[in-house]
């Protein structure tokens, strides 16, 4: 069993457990190193931070926030772009002891006022287009101090640089603002996409989040000193407590398909970036441009299954001694486990025959174990849950990042933790992933679909990712996504099919024979009758990986609503 509140290696004695409790140490370390360089409008890199000032003004934004009544344990709502304002304000807010709450802008409108709603915030800081929006929408009315971003406080109490100012000089010194925070208080509330329904507010401890740094820091082998690309905002608040620079992109975080390989490359060669974090999304953008890309030594894409296509590209692109690795975790839960890209590609043709996708081993000190598959809450752990290894079930881990709760939402914290006491007194929280997987042989985790997205027929039960990479081998199909219609243990399963742009509708038929024969080869595949063509899966936009199988399936229900299905013994679909 693992000590799941064990302090940071690192960690000075009885220093406030803090991401930010680094900062002043840095600071007073290495003052004049680059901590981070930021875009203008224009694409050009004229603002940099260095440690020296990132410490100093955050300490002056902190005690200007307590001014206006923000400080320890104020919930703050953050809605700010990633300029230098969104890293001087979170390490100002973590600093303070307050709890910033950080909604992807990239959600639907709708969630994201019931996410903010739901978050309750005491303080709301934004540009001045949310400013206006909280105003006209109605976004987070239970907010007291409103603070904007722009030259000018349209619809708030004061500008953040007014903020700054009044708290120039106050209480300066080596980690003068840093409240004695202690491991358990909540840190941030983090929503989750909500891919696989409305987002939920994680709760992140201090302890969380420092632990996070010191997994990463052990699992890669992260060193300071190094430059790093880091081209999701949140993860760039990890870089100063790992004493890395950060080179913020030029790019819509939200819309990582659509960046511009080119200034990404043009970033990477001019500031010598030898690390890259991204999600899927952006490494297929950098494969499909094949620039090489060598100053770069290690490459991390997380959010959703890196296509097998683009790992394989990717480690052409990098240099031999580079690695590339797809860490396998959630926003309540993360790292979880870790495969490099080059492991990952010899196990392909294992995904391509059914076996799942593997998502490599755990992070130590992660505890991560398989039960068997139950949709209901689970409210205390016990020997009976774990199944054998070989054995799909549902993955969950215990460790020192795995969060114990949703903000308000009580029913979906029954369903997603488990309490189990430790031998020598006490409890530790068990995160259920709600993903399926199971344990090879060598002690690899295989992941093998979300459990909520298991087709249940009467004949078994199947699994997305070990149905789905069968088929898209085809060569003239981009993806396929399986559904079931109908009740819980007679679903029909259906393959809904993506072919490549271009594809003639006449070719359609002589597809669907091929796939027909691919899946009869398969234990899995071969109980799918149905093949639909759908013209473009609806993908979060911020990975274009994760598939909205729930809309497909409405989708093809409607389709398949007056065709009856055809006996076992029939010919299929």
């Amino acid at each position: 069993m693992t000590d799941d509140h064990a302090p940071a290696p690192d960690a000075a004695p009885g220093a406030p457990c803090n991401i930010a409790a680094s900062l002043p140490r840095l600071a007073a370390e290495r003052p004049d190193q680059v901590a981070m360089r930021c875009p203008g409008r224009d694409g050009l890199y004229r603002t940099a931070l260095t440690y020296g000032e990132l410490d100093t003004r955050s300490d002056a934004i902190a005690a200007g926030l307590a001014r206006h009544g923000v400080g320890r344990g104020t919930r703050t709502v953050v809605m700010v772009r990633p300029t230098p304002e969104f890293f001087l304000l979170m390490f100002a807010l973590f600093k303070a002891g307050a709890v910033p709450v950080l909604v992807d802008p990239g959600i639907d409108r709708r969630a994201l006022r019931q996410c903010l709603d739901e978050a309750q915030p005491e303080a709301f800081v934004g540009v001045p287009l949310a400013m206006l929006a909280r105003r006209l929408l109605g976004w987070a009315r239970s907010a007291r101090v409103r603070i904007g971003t722009g030259r000018r406080a349209w619809f708030a109490d004061a500008t953040l640089a007014r903020v700054e100012r009044a708290g120039a000089g106050a209480g300066a010194g080596a980690g003068a603002q840093l409240a004695a925070t202690d491991a358990d208080e909540t840190a941030a509330i983090l929503f989750t996409s909500g891919s696989t329904g409305v987002p939920k507010g994680v709760v992140y401890r201090h302890r969380h989040l420092v632990a996070q740094i010191a997994m990463m820091r052990t699992a890669f082998g992260i060193a300071p000193g190094g430059v790093d690309l880091p081209t999701f905002p949140p993860f760039a608040l990890f870089d100063p407590a790992l004493g890395l620079t950060s080179i913020i992109p030029d790019m819509d975080p939200t819309r990582p398909a659509q960046a511009d390989p080119r200034k990404l490359l043009r970033a990477i060669e001019r500031f010598g970036v030898d690390q890259l974090f991204g999600s899927p999304a952006l490494m297929q953008v950098l494969a499909e441009h094949g620039a090489p890309l060598p100053t770069l030594r290690r490459v991390t894409s997380a959010g959703a299954p890196v296509p097998a296509e683009v790992v394989a590209t990717m480690c052409e692109l990098l240099p031999g001694d580079a690695r590339f690795w797809t860490p396998y975790g959630a926003t309540e839960c993360l790292p979880v486990a870790v495969i490099e890209g080059r492991e990952l590609i010899d196990l392909r043709p294992r995904t391509e025959q059914g076996a799942g996708t593997c998502v490599g081993r755990p992070v130590p000190p992660n505890e991560v174990r398989i039960i068997r598959i139950d949709d209901g809450a689970i409210e205390r752990w016990s020997e009976e849950l774990p199944i054998a290894d070989g054995t799909v079930g549902e993955i969950t881990v215990a460790g020192p990042t795995a969060t114990d709760a949703y903000f308000n939402r009580d029913a979906q914290t029954r369903l997603a933790k488990i309490r189990e006491r430790l031998p020598g007194g006490g409890e530790r929280i068990v995160h259920r992933m709600g993903d399926l997987g199971y344990f090879d042989a060598e002690g690899r985790l295989w992941f093998c679909g979300r459990k909520s997205q298991r087709v249940v027929t009467a004949q078994g039960t199947l699994y997305t990712e070990q149905v789905e990479p069968v088929f898209n081998v085809h060569p003239a199909v981009r993806r396929t996504a399986l559904v079931g219609i109908g009740a819980s243990g007679a679903q029909r399963p259906v393959l809904c099919v993506e072919p490549l742009p271009d594809t003639p509708r006449s070719d359609h038929a002589r597809i669907t024979d091929a796939l027909r024969r691919i899946g009869e080869g398969h234990a899995h595949a071969a109980q799918v009758e149905v093949f639909l063509f759908h013209p473009g899966f609806p993908v979060d936009i911020r990975h274009n990986a994760k598939i909205g199988r729930e809309k497909l399936a409405a989708w093809a229900a409607a389709r398949l609503r007056n065709v009856p299905a055809r006996p076992a013994s029939g010919r299929p679909r």
